[in-house]
C-alpha cells in the first residue's frame, strides 16, 4: 500500500503533525526522511526493509552515503537526506550532553561557553540560559534578535522560557555587535526589571552577561544585580 492510499491520519507526515513525533514508529519516522517511494516498493515498506536488515535506526545511522546507496531503493538523494538527518541528530545529542555537564560557577564559565558562539554575530541577540538546581545548563534560547540597542525584552518572554524548562535559576545574556562590552543605561534598567520579576516568579536571575569583542561584562560584578 502506498502512503497516498492510507487514511490521511495514518500517513506518517500528517500523523506527526497531528499527534507528535513520539507517536510514530521508527519505520514511520524513517519513511518521512525518505520522502517518496521507489518504483516497485512503497516508502514505508522500504523503511521496514532497511530496519529489518540493519536491526535498528542506530545501526543505520552509522552507514556512509556510499554504503546507503548500495541498498535496494536508496539512491544518492535519499542517502544524502538520511546522512543529513542522522548528522543533525548526532550534533543535537552531542550538544545536549556537552551542556548538561557544564556547571556554572562564575561569569567566566558562561563567557567560555558563549564567547565563541557569538564571535562573528552581527545582530544583537538576547538569550535566556536556563539552569537546574545544580547550576547546570538545561537549555539556552534566543528570545530577541535585532540591531544595536535591541536588548529590550519583556519578563513574560524571559520567564516563559524559564518556566517551560523548569528552571531553578536563569542567566541573562546578550551581545553588543559594536564590540563594546560596557552596559548601557538601557541594559541596567532592563536587568533590574527582570531581577524584580524573578523574585515574584521565585526564579533567581544569577547574572546578566554582555559579550562583545571577545570580552565580557558581568552585571553582578558591576553590582547592578
Amino acid at each position: 500500500m502506498k502512503v497516498k492510499d492510507l487514511p490521511l491520519d495514518d500517513r506518517p507526515r500528517e500523523k506527526l503533525v497531528l499527534r507528535g513525533a513520539q507517536n510514530l514508529s521508527d519505520a514511520e519516522l524513517l519513511a518521512i526522511l525518505l520522502r517518496t517511494g521507489t518504483k516497485g516498493i512503497s516508502v514505508i515498506n522500504l523503511a521496514h526493509s532497511l530496519l529489518t536488515k540493519h536491526m535498528n535506526i542506530s545501526n543505520l545511522a552509522g552507514k556512509s552515503i556510499s554504503a546507503l546507496t548500495k541498498e535496494n531503493g536508496i539512491g544518492r538523494d535519499k542517502a544524502a537526506t538520511l546522512a543529513a538527518a542522522f548528522e543533525i541528530a548526532r550534533r543535537v545529542d552531542s550538544e545536549k550532553k556537552w551542556f548538561s555537564n557544564k556547571k556554572i560557577t562564575s561569569p567566566e564559565d558562561v563567557a567560555e561557553i558563549f564567547l565563541p558562539i557569538f564571535r562573528d554575530e552581527k545582530k544583537e541577540k538576547f538569550v535566556v540560559v536556563c539552569l537546574n538546581s545544580a547550576n547546570k545548563i538545561i537549555k539556552h534560547e534566543v528570545i530577541s534578535i535585532g540591531s544595536l540597542n535591541s536588548s529590550v525584552v519583556h519578563p513574560r518572554e524571559v520567564f516563559g522560557v524559564a518556566i517551560e524548562n523548569n528552571s531553578a535559576n536563569i542567566i541573562l545574556l546578550h551581545n553588543h555587535p559594536s564590540g563594546n562590552p560596557e552596559p548601557s543605561n538601557e541594559d541596567v534598567v532592563v536587568t533590574k526589571k527582570l531581577v524584580e520579576a524573578g523574585k515574584v516568579m521565585d526564579i533567581q536571575v544569577f547574572d546578566h552577561i554582555i559579550l562583545a569583542g571577545g570580552k565580557f561584562t558581568s552585571l553582578v560584578s558591576r553590582k547592578v544585580i
